[in-house]
């Protein structure tokens, strides 16, 4: 099921997003997701977020700010089980127009959103590496 952000929930989003993070950004040194832990900490209960929970706990997650999606991560095990797309569906049923970025070398990440109906806008450098905003806006 899909439910809004309980404040009991951050510290479970926190690791999930840095197992994450790790995973589909090995490119990126893990210090650097560490660092982020404590701004995160703060960050997530000032966006409007979606969980995704079913019988064994919360298997993943989606944050936006505004219409700008700061991050879908799904737990390792849980992946490939629809779990992005139905937390993605439901961001898209409540905003007409959404907007994200992502790393060059996360193809699989550049993948599914393409699949979703994403369109690439320019590249642009982070941190020394390439990222493409996409956007997606309803029919």
């Amino acid at each position: 099921m899909i439910r809004t952000m309980h404040a009991a929930d951050l510290d479970t989003l926190l690791q999930i997003w840095l197992d994450g993070n790790r995973q589909a950004h090995a490119f990126v040194p893990a210090t650097y997701w560490e660092q982020h832990l404590p701004l995160l900490r703060v960050a997530l209960p000032a966006a409007q977020v979606y969980v995704y929970e079913d019988a064994a706990g919360i298997q993943g997650f989606l944050g936006l700010q505004g219409d700008y999606i700061a991050g879908l991560f799904v737990r390792a095990a849980a992946q490939g089980r629809g779990i992005g797309t139905q937390l993605l569906k439901h961001a898209k049923a409540t905003h007409p127009h959404l907007t994200l970025s992502v790393y060059e070398k996360n193809k699989r990440a550049r993948a599914f959103y393409v699949r979703e109906g994403f369109r690439y806008g320019p590249p642009q450098t982070t941190d020394g590496e390439t990222e493409y905003s996409m956007t997606w806006a309803a029919p």
